[in-house]
């Protein structure tokens, strides 16, 4: 692997200011400053379950609520995801995993294809977790699929705990996307797709 797959992007608009480095080749290192509490703790589970180094910095209008900042920053992780592909070029390109927590068990399944689409079937008996609130989620997982190229379906399967749901769906989703961006050497540097390219 001798392509450099790194990015970094940042976005300043009148309700965030959010800066995202990352490494799709890296070892899961994070460091992630958003000032929400629990939402630092998913992107962090997201990066060590991914193995990409995400280091993310996000200034947002949080005296009105949450959801610029946690939209935005799935918008910019999603940006710097893409450019760090390139051409998409030699990747695997799907991916799938199942992640159980205790009494909950989640499914991310994603194609890299450049034609985004997200499937979000996820609910929660509680309006917040932590300080966050839940409905937050779907807004970010739209967010990083429409703005990396991805078709990403994320299915909660069964679960009562809302915490276990949200990191399992977190951590599904970096699995799969771990799986997705790998370079198959099979493809020689090509696309896996039949049109040639993606």
């Amino acid at each position: 692997m001798t392509q450099n797959r790194t990015a970094t992007v940042s976005r300043k608009t009148k309700e965030t200011d959010i800066s995202v480095t990352l490494d799709l080749d890296g070892t899961g290192k994070s460091d992630i400053q958003t000032g929400i509490g629990f939402f630092d703790h998913m992107l962090e589970s997201f990066s060590k379950h991914s193995a990409i180094d995400l280091t993310v910095r996000c200034d947002g209008d949080l005296h009105i609520d949450m959801h610029h900042s946690v939209e935005d920053t799935g918008i910019v992780i999603g940006q710097a995801i893409l450019k760090a592909l390139g051409d998409f070029a030699g990747i695997t390109r799907f991916g799938t995993a199942y992640i159980p927590m205790d009494e909950t068990l989640s499914r991310a399944s994603l194609d890299l294809c450049k034609r985004p689409y997200l499937v979000w079937k996820v609910q929660f008996t509680r309006d917040k977790i932590g300080e966050m609130d839940t409905e937050l989620f779907k807004e970010f997982f739209h967010a990083l699929a429409g703005n990396g190229g991805m078709c990403l379906h994320v299915e909660n399967l069964y679960g009562e705990n809302c915490h276990h749901i949200a990191e399992s769906c977190f951590k599904a989703t970096a699995r799969a996307l771990r799986a997705a961006v790998e370079v198959d050497p099979r493809l020689g540097g090509q696309a896996a797709s039949t049109k040639g390219s993606l």
